[in-house]
């Protein structure tokens, strides 16, 4: 069975790939015209949204170098039923809302420090897969599209966010215990 999931994974794309491609000439259309005109549109996208990439990365690297994150997770775990998860673990839940590169770091720093198969190793685990890099991808997106309001994006995106972690929190405590 794996054998064959292999196999028809590795012939999918080159499969719709030749389906667009026999598509759009059935259709009447220029593919290679469309596809160079797509590949400019896509340079021109990209080269808008360096410089927001930028900006989160210095920002992402400053916070992590300067012991803010650390300092963060510390108070965190001062508060009143903070002390639930390792001081690591707010830092990672943090940061994942900013950058996911930044939080896999963190991750294996998780890994290096508690094990993959701890409580606080799962965790981060399964946070990095329910949770999203909020301000990155609302700053990607509607730079993007040109999107100047974003009415009640972040306020869902946050809450959505919450409720990965709390997710997250359930599904290691079922794994574990």
């Amino acid at each position: 069975m794996t054998n064959v999931l292999a196999n028809f994974s590795n012939i999918v794309i080159p499969l719709l790939i030749f389906y667009v491609v026999a598509y759009g000439i059935v259709s009447g259309s220029h593919v290679y015209d469309d596809f160079i005109k797509g590949a400019k549109d896509g340079l021109v996208t990209v080269v808008k949204i360096v410089p927001t990439l930028i900006a989160l990365m210095v920002g992402v690297g400053i916070l992590r170098s300067s012991g803010f994150l650390t300092f963060l997770g510390g108070l965190i775990r001062h508060i009143p039923g903070g002390g639930l998860l390792a001081a690591d673990l707010y830092s990672l839940i943090f940061i994942k809302v900013f950058s996911g590169s930044a939080a896999t770091g963190l991750v294996l720093d998780i890994f290096k420090t508690y094990g993959p198969d701890s409580f606080t190793g799962m965790m981060a685990s399964i946070l990095c897969s329910c949770t999203e890099t909020v301000f990155y991808t609302m700053s990607i997106y509607f730079l993007t599209a040109k999107v100047s309001k974003t009415r009640w994006t972040l306020t869902g995106a946050l809450l959505s966010t919450l409720s990965g972690i709390i997710v997250s929190l359930l599904l290691t405590i079922y794994m574990v215990g």
